[in-house]
């Protein structure tokens, strides 16, 4: 059964996810060779209380941090620390906020310092594989295609699609069904309506696309040791185009003048 959410829902739930987007915007303020993991978790904290929010993924089953901050060939789940980043790593960002009782949640995977060309085509494909299914989520489509859409854009850029962990519907709680695989047929899984709010987010290796749990209980590595980039909107379903909740501009305004 699929929470589908009224317009004044959608509209708090934006709020949540502009609180997340900017947020996301603050911690590219600061990400830089030298700075570590949980440095950037603090300024986030900070930032999201100060706004009157709170954070979603701070004690959500266990976890320690406010961002999940996953590093090279961290897929996602890593937890802040005192790594320190250095030019030539990419960082993916996952940040989830509560705001009048709605979640909202996304990611961005930044690169830091200067990146090969290899990682910066990892990123924008796997970028590009977001908005392909952001396209494909329209009311009377269903969640494979999105899910096609996705591995389809991935898979032509050589790369493979993480399988253990999917995208998910969000409300009032941080995950709601249906869940959102990144990987599948067109044509099969929920028949999205009006009002579905969903999250869409691509994990994408550059080599295969096997991982594996660290002992932490959280961290998600890939099998082999290769980079993976995450990005991650929240989308409110409509008739012909989706409504984007999230928004990456704020980040790019930042990043265009570093």
């Amino acid at each position: 059964m699929l929470n589908l959410k009224t317009d004044e829902e959608i509209g708090l739930l934006k709020e949540s996810n502009m609180l997340v987007s900017r947020t996301l915007a603050i911690v590219a303020e600061h990400i830089r060779p030298g700075v570590t993991t949980l440095y950037l978790d603090k300024i986030a904290e900070s930032f999201i209380r100060d706004n009157g929010g709170i954070p979603a993924f701070k004690g959500y089953g266990g976890f320690p941090g406010t961002l999940c901050t996953s590093v090279n060939d961290e897929v996602v789940h890593g937890i802040p620390s005192d790594y320190v980043l250095k030019s030539g790593d990419i960082v993916s960002v996952d940040c989830g906020v509560i705001l009048n009782g709605w979640y909202g949640d996304s990611a961005y995977t930044f690169a830091v310092g200067s990146v090969g060309d290899e990682l910066r085509r990892l990123l924008d494909f796997t970028r590009a594989s977001l908005e392909e299914g952001v396209r494909a989520a329209i009311a009377g489509n269903r969640i494979g295609d999105i899910s096609f859409a996705v591995q389809s854009k991935a898979e032509s850029g050589g790369y493979s699609v993480v399988r253990e962990l999917v995208g998910h519907g969000i409300g009032r709680r941080l995950h709601e069904p249906p869940e959102v695989p990144n990987f599948g047929k067109r044509g099969t899984g929920p028949k999205m309506e009006k009002g579905l709010v969903i999250c869409i987010e691509p994990m994408i290796n550059m080599g295969r696309k096997e991982t594996v749990q660290m002992r932490d209980g959280w961290t998600i590595r890939t099998l082999d040791g290769k980079p993976s980039a995450h990005f991650e909107y929240a989308i409110a379903v409509n008739k012909g185009k989706a409504d984007v909740l999230t928004t990456f501009e704020f980040i790019e305004e930042v990043l265009n003048k570093i």
